[in-house]
């Protein structure tokens, strides 16, 4: 009687036992049915500008740009246990070159549409690009175009697929996803500033000192791997790879009206401008560690690393781009 009794206890003691809490940095973590959750990234950044045409031309190539602020918020809520609501917002400073905004913008819906008994998932998901909330900002100036802001001004849709397994404390996953963005006129550029003789021209031609130029779309495609091992109930770390392809962007025509006369001169400025021969291409590594401290809270540290290639006028090639921050994660 007493043995039975005692199997009992270690039976009960094992079933009121809470489980181990879900962890927010495991890169195949979903919400379950009613969760919510929360990642908030701040990051410092180094950058060392390559030696593109367009660093060149502004007497850039080579510079530092240091301290670059960095804040990312990713945050969702589970509608069932397979499909969730989510969203990502990112702000970059950087008063070095003073451009600063938000330079990332997502929201959307992912699906859980496979899981194995063996821990295999596949994951499908579809979100809007929100490059259009806030206007592509920037100048025409005697040393080429400079941005004001992180914008492209354009909306888009990203979908892709996410898949992984589990292995005990290791998971394996894979991402793939494509972005197509929209042409449209969401831009301000002020072209007052190439010269005092243009300025001039300009004002006498009926031109207005700010323009909007219609953008071409654009298709551009992302893909990742992540590890990630959960040492413990505290203790996890994980390690990523990411390629991202960025589009060279386009001008197809000029939206402002201006008057007839003047079309010579605005298409001297904007026709060149069909290929703008800015596209780039980056190759990001990524570590992090991540502590536990409670079912509902986990801090991580991370650090990365950027590699890329830049074409002839692009201003966001790099011989050094490199990342620290901390994470704070939680879950209600």
């Amino acid at each position: 009687m007493m043995k039975k009794s005692l199997k009992l206890a270690v039976a009960a003691s094992v079933l009121a036992t809470p489980a181990m809490a879900a962890n927010l940095e495991n890169p195949l973590y979903m919400p379950t049915a009613g969760e919510f959750y929360s990642k908030t990234s701040g990051g410092l950044m180094l950058k060392v500008a390559d030696s593109s045409d367009a660093h060149k031309m502004k007497g850039h190539d080579g510079e530092v740009e240091f301290p670059i602020w960095r804040i990312q918020e990713d945050l969702g809520i589970g509608i069932t246990d397979r499909i969730a609501i989510r969203g990502a917002f990112a702000y970059t400073h950087d008063a070095d070159i003073d451009r600063k905004g938000m330079n990332h913008g997502r929201l959307g819906l992912i699906w859980r549409a496979v899981e194995t008994s063996d821990d295999i998932v596949l994951d499908i998901y579809a979100d809007a690009h929100l490059g259009g909330i806030n206007k592509m900002r920037g100048a025409y100036t005697a040393t080429g175009f400079q941005y004001d802001n992180y914008s492209n001004g354009r909306w888009g849709a990203d979908v892709g697929v996410r898949f992984g397994k589990t292995w005990s404390k290791l998971t394996t996953s894979a991402f793939v996803e494509v972005l197509k963005t929209f042409g449209n006129s969401n831009n301000v550029i002020d072209i007052a500033g190439l010269n005092a003789e243009m300025s001039g021209m300009l004002a006498l031609a009926g031109i207005p000192s700010e323009i909007s130029v219609d953008l071409k779309s654009t298709t551009e495609i992302n893909f990742g791997l992540n590890a990630f091992y959960q040492f413990n109930d505290t203790w996890s770390m994980g390690a990523g790879f990411k390629y991202n392809h960025h589009a060279d962007n386009g001008v197809k025509s000029l939206a402002t009206e201006v008057p007839a006369a003047a079309n010579p001169i605005v298409q001297g400025i904007v026709g060149p401008l069909s290929d703008m021969n800015d596209g780039f291409d980056e190759y990001i590594v990524n570590l992090s560690v991540a502590n536990q401290l409670t079912d509902n809270v986990q801090v991580a540290l991370y650090g990365e690393y950027t590699f890329d290639t830049a074409h002839a006028n692009s201003q966001n090639g790099t011989d050094v781009k490199a990342e620290v921050g901390v994470r704070l994660n939680l879950a209600f």
